[in-house]
């Protein structure tokens, strides 16, 4: 086929691009990238190598400064519709602020610089929450957006548990094909029946010891879901079984805690690290951020350039890649009959 030119908007660490790239192997090229979090830029950058710079605010660039391209990808921010949101502002949507700056409303700029391009395809990703929030209103909103721009649209939402990864972590997928391509029907992938745990995608031993939780820290994690349990809430860390599968990992709150596992396999218990008391007994720990690349489709060969803190918020904010192949081989199947 043709070579399809892309932009990846909202970039974070190129997960979304992964997947197109694997779908659409030598057939597609980045022309253009824009993410505005300088940790998940070096991330990008070890990962990709582009002969262009990735630009930052989105905002401040300019529709004519973009090359020309075939196909959007945009996973614009979702903490203004998440559950759980960062800085207090859970779910406030198009009103919210954050630093300043009002992530809700970074979709329009989506709009905008499509507006101007009209790319063939428009691919979006989001938290579950966008397809609910305000009673469906907000959705509606975008939906509309991209239909008054001549476009055809599909969602729907799918779990990456699905899809060949031991994660349950539901989101919604938008694809938005121009109305002149006739489409007719866009079917979203089926579910492939790969039955792979969290036993499949761990480590090698032994892992480090600075991943094993200590005594004290246990007994505190303990005693704040025995707290929250006697209210009748269920908030607190949570063991997940080896043979069963993950939570959907988060970047912030307890995203690390609720997603412990018991590993009981050689390790060290000397601490590298200054911790309270000792390492626990019990071989609990968290799953490391090599583990969690692993639980959003990352493969083996991608760098992780940064400290576990930036790791972990990156793998968290980001999407899983296998789910994003899947669907943009839908995408080329399409594309391959329009030429």
């Amino acid at each position: 086929m043709k070579k399809i030119k892309s932009i990846d908007l909202f970039a974070g660490i190129g997960g979304i691009r992964m997947g197109f790239d694997r779908a659409f192997g030598k057939n597609i090229e980045t022309v253009f990238v824009c993410e505005w979090d300088q940790f998940a830029q070096k991330t990008y950058k070890e990962n990709f190598r582009d002969t262009f710079e990735i630009a930052g605010d989105i905002t401040e660039i300019k529709e004519n400064e973009i090359p020309e391209f075939d196909i959007c990808l945009a996973g614009f921010p979702c903490q203004a519709f998440s559950i759980a949101g960062t800085g207090g502002n859970g779910r406030k949507g198009f009103d919210d602020d954050f630093k300043g700056r009002n992530r809700g409303n970074l979709f329009l700029d989506v709009v905008r610089i499509c507006e101007y391009h009209k790319p063939k395809v428009i691919f979006c990703e989001n938290v579950k929450g966008l397809y609910m929030h305000d009673r469906g209103r907000t959705f509606t909103v975008i939906r509309n957006a991209f239909r008054d721009l001549g476009y055809q649209v599909f969602f729907k939402v799918l779990n990456s548990k699905d899809f060949g990864v031991p994660q349950n972590r539901e989101r919604v997928y938008i694809v938005a094909f121009r109305d002149d391509l006739n489409l007719g029907e866009f079917k979203f992938p089926d579910p492939v029946n790969l039955k792979v745990s969290i036993g499949d995608i761990l480590q090698d031993a032994p892992v480090p010891s600075k991943y094993y939780l200590s005594d004290v820290y246990v007994k505190t994690l303990k005693a704040h879901k025995a707290r929250h349990a006697s209210k009748g809430n269920g908030f607190g860390y949570e063991i997940r079984d080896l043979d069963g599968i993950a939570g959907t990992i988060v970047c912030g709150g307890m995203g690390r805690e609720r997603n412990l596992i018991i590993d009981h396999r050689e390790h060290s218990m000397i601490p590298v690290t200054h911790i309270k008391g000792e390492i626990n007994k019990e071989d609990i720990r968290k799953m490391t951020p090599r583990e969690w690349a692993r639980l959003q489709g990352f493969p083996d060969d991608f760098v992780l350039p940064l400290a576990d803190t930036h790791l972990y918020k990156q793998f968290g904010n980001s999407v899983t890649v296998n789910v994003i192949e899947a669907i943009a081989k839908q995408i080329r199947e399409v594309l391959e009959k329009n030429e």
